[in-house]
């Protein structure tokens, strides 16, 4: 399935930002991650069982598995594109990133 779009499926929805980006390797949702203020990724994970997601970020082709809690240097071949656009900066998006975003980060 191809990604739900090139940021944070519910961010987006809200108005919010996130710090990186993660895909859903079953169906293609697009969530930010744990560091993220939403931590939509993993909710996806809980509320669907679909347990595999991808780095979303350009550069990085590493799958994450919620359910062992397995890091995949690679995995398989997603739809295109692989990544959020290169020119999205992180945190994105920028326009709602607030000024102090590093203290709302979930470390």
């Amino acid at each position: 399935m191809p990604p739900s779009g090139a940021g944070c499926a519910e961010c987006d929805a809200a108005g919010g930002w996130w710090f990186h980006l993660r895909r859903c390797a079953q169906c293609g949702h697009v969530g930010c991650c744990d560091s993220s203020p939403g931590q939509h990724a993993t909710a996806h994970f809980q509320a669907t069982g679909h347990p595999v997601v991808s780095s979303y970020e350009p550069g990085e082709d590493w799958f994450w598995n919620y359910a062992t809690n397995e890091l995949y240097e690679s995995g398989p071949s997603l739809a295109p594109p692989v990544s959020h656009p290169a020119g999205q900066p992180a945190p994105g998006p920028a326009d709602r990133v607030p000024a102090d975003w590093a203290r709302a980060l979930h470390r």
